[in-house]
């Protein structure tokens, strides 16, 4: 089951999309300098079907996209959830990850996301707008990752 503590509506996750990103808890990862360690915390409220669809109700109209911010706990979850995601309003919301994973866990489906970011936080190489950073964002196109990483760097 996974859990949230908190959602926003975000501009700078995903380049290019308006995002409904959604703060997962219960993160596994522990990485040194985490910005969010209230998120390793197996705390907050079950996300599910009933809330997303409540969530793309509500701001279906203003979001290009849903993205989930950790759960690296529970990935066949989250992927299982982005696919539900990707049915509603006629599949025009795209769909997001966020994983501290440097792999796309076994049993996840590219087919139901648009973009994935993987990779632990590495303090000394930096998040996803320092050239030297580990961490990867792609685009998910036809079954293929492209690396996007470079959108985060000025």
């Amino acid at each position: 089951m996974l859990r949230y503590i908190s959602f926003d509506i975000v501009f700078q996750e995903i380049p290019g999309e308006v995002t409904l990103a959604v703060s997962l808890t219960g993160c596994p990862n522990r990485c040194k300098g985490c910005h969010s360690p209230h998120l390793q915390e197996d705390t907050g409220e079950t996300v599910d079907e009933t809330v997303l669809a409540g969530w793309l109700a509500k701001y279906g109209s203003a979001i290009t996209c849903v993205c989930f911010m950790g759960g690296d706990a529970e990935p066949r979850e989250v992927c299982r959830l982005a696919g539900f995601v990707r049915r509603q309003k006629g599949g025009n919301i795209k769909t997001g990850w966020y994983s501290g994973k440097d792999a796309l866990p076994a049993g996840v489906s590219l087919t139901n996301f648009d973009y994935i970011k993987l990779g632990a936080y590495v303090e000394r190489l930096g998040g996803l707008n320092a050239p030297t950073t580990n961490q990867r964002f792609y685009r998910i196109e036809d079954g293929k990752m492209t690396d996007d990483t470079g959108k985060f760097q000025k």
